[in-house]
Order: C-alpha cells, then structure tokens, then sequence
C-alpha cells in the first residue's frame, strides 16, 4: 500500500484550488481592453459622455438659467442665431429645453438600471447557487413575471402609484424591469455552480454570501455590465413613454415632458415642429448609445462570438500580409 505525506496530498490534484487574485484582476483587465478596443463601444460610449457633459453643465451649451419658465420669449419664434431651433407657444426656448431635459433620462437610465441589475443579479445568482426549492420558487415568480406584458403593466403600475414623481417612477420601472436579467444570471450562475474554483471554496468552509460575491460574481462582470445597460435602456424608452402619455410629472425637465406639452399644444400643426422632433433625437440617440454599448458587451461576454471574431481577423491579418521575395528569404540581394 502506497502511503502519502501531508504534503503530498495538498500538493496533489485531489485539493480543488481556485483561481488566484493575480488571475481575476487579468480577466476584469483584459474584459476592458477588449471593451476600449471594440469599435461600437467607443461609439456608444462617445455619445453616451457628449449627453453625459450637457446634462452635468448644461450652461455651457445654453445661456438660458430657466428654461420652463413661460412667455419668457416670444411664442413660436423660427430657428435663428437667437434661438437655434425656435420658442414654443408657450415662450420657452425649444434648444434650452432640450439641455435641461437630458439630466433626467440620464438619472433614470443610472437609478433605475443599477437598482434593476442588482435585484436581477441577487434573484438569479441566488436561485442558481441555492438550488432546489428556492430556485423552483424563485424560477416561477421570475418566469411569471417574464410572460407579463411590461409596457401595460407600467402604465397600469404608474396609473394607480398616485401623485406622478422621479421616484415612483424609478420604482416602477425596478419593479417591471428585473425578470429578464434575472433569467440570464441564473443560467450563466448554473453553468459555474460546480466548477473547481467554488468546489474550494466550499471546502474551504466558506460562506454561501462570501462564495456568491467574491468567487462567483467577478466571474460574472461583462454580463452584469451587459445587463446593466440593457436595463438602462429599457428605463429610459419606459420612462419616456409614460411621460409622454402623462403618467409623468408635467412640470419636470425631461425629454418625455417635452414630447408630452408638444403634443398638448399641436406643435406639428402650429409650426413648432423642432418641439417634438429634438427630444425625440435626444431620446434616440441615448437609446442607441446604451445599444451599441450592449451589443459589445455582448460580444465580449459570449463566447461563442469570440472566434468568429479571431477567425475573421486571421482571414483579414493573412490578405494583408505582402508576399515575402525571394532576396527578403535569402537575407541581401543587390546594393
């Protein structure tokens, strides 16, 4: 009988040993290269951080300090040097409003995104690790909130939530805006629930909270940002269709608003029409840089793009590459 010594056996390949520090903080590193790499990323991005600076400052872009004050100029005035896009009927500089309107869809899109990626991540991770009952349990309210139809559950919740605010909008947009993450942190958490890394840590003795945040979660990061993203741009297509439909605060600076009063006072018909078309290419372009931020997180977060992407660089790295001549081989030729 072959005996082994402690060192032997902690040595050997029977002790599951996890990942080390070194190589998570590699793995979050390369996550964001590849992310400053990706073209649709530094697209979206781009976009995302001009909207991000007018709402933060929005005095450097307008001269204008109260932009929903009325009758301040006069009503239904055409583009010019003055006013760039022209006044409403009510007085209000069309370009002031806008500014001022992009500080609210940003809140909504970080408040109520973040919350909603939290509660997705704590629902799915949770259910995965856990197994069993809870994650039948779980499973059941996620998939039964799945199935309902979002935007009339919105409208319904924001109808009968009383006295329209920022907060119970936020709140309403967290609580129909979880499920779908939710759904895809369980099956990703399934996939590493027996790997060797968490093996160890169990082991180890650790607790089910510790295994959950600092072995599992880390592991997870592209597709938390990924649906992070998502959720913002979901809050912020929501938020500004509620507002829209007047289930919003109609005294609030907000791009939704905006689209709500110009509906209110027909500014198509009434030769207003930048009222209603500029918070709409606000809204658009927001949604298309939360997109294109999604879409490469997606990209880098799904293995299964990953060498498509290698495939396609090799293809293009090799009809590239000049054919070498023959006095390049040799080393010399002719001076």
């Amino acid at each position: 009988m072959t005996t082994l010594t402690s060192a032997d056996s902690a040595a050997g390949p029977e002790a599951p040993v996890g990942p080390p520090a070194s190589g998570r903080r590699r793995a979050r590193g390369s996550v964001w290269r590849a992310f400053l790499s990706n073209r649709k990323a530094n697209v979206g991005f781009g976009m995302f951080f001009v909207l991000l600076v007018m709402a933060v400052f929005p005095s450097l872009f307008t001269s204008v300090s109260d932009p929903t004050a009325p009758a301040k100029f006069t009503p239904r005035l055409t583009p010019s040097g003055a006013h760039w896009f022209g006044t409403t009927s009510l007085g209000q500089d069309i370009w002031a409003l806008f500014v001022y309107g992009a500080r609210e869809p940003l809140i909504i899109a970080v408040v109520a995104g973040g919350l909603a990626t939290i509660v997705s991540v704590l629902v799915g991770v949770s259910a995965a690790y856990l197994g069993g009952i809870p994650d039948d349990v779980i499973s059941f309210i996620t998939n039964v909130v799945l199935v309902i139809p979002t935007f009339p559950l919105v409208i319904v919740l924001s109808a009968y939530a009383g006295k329209p605010t920022l907060t119970i909008m936020v709140a309403v947009l967290v609580v129909t805006g979880w499920s779908y993450g939710a759904n895809q942190m369980r099956a990703q958490a399934l996939s590493l629930r027996n790997r060797d890394f968490l093996e160890s840590a169990r082991v180890r003795g650790e607790r089910r909270s510790y295994i959950i945040v600092f072995e599992m979660l880390p592991t997870m990061i592209s597709l938390i940002i990924a649906n992070f993203l998502g959720a913002a741009l979901y809050s912020v297509l929501a938020a500004a269709g509620l507002q829209f439909l007047g289930l919003g605060d109609p005294n609030s600076d907000s791009w939704g608003t905006m689209l709500y009063w110009a509906d209110s006072q027909s500014a198509l018909e009434s030769g207003t029409a930048w009222w209603a078309v500029l918070p709409a290419i606000g809204i658009a372009v927001l949604g298309v840089a939360f997109a294109l931020m999604n879409y490469a997180f997606d990209e880098i977060s799904n293995p299964a793009l990953r060498p498509v992407r290698r495939q396609r660089v090799k293809k293009l790295g090799t009809r590239r590459r000049p054919a070498r001549t023959p006095a390049a081989v040799g080393g010399g030729g002719r001076k």
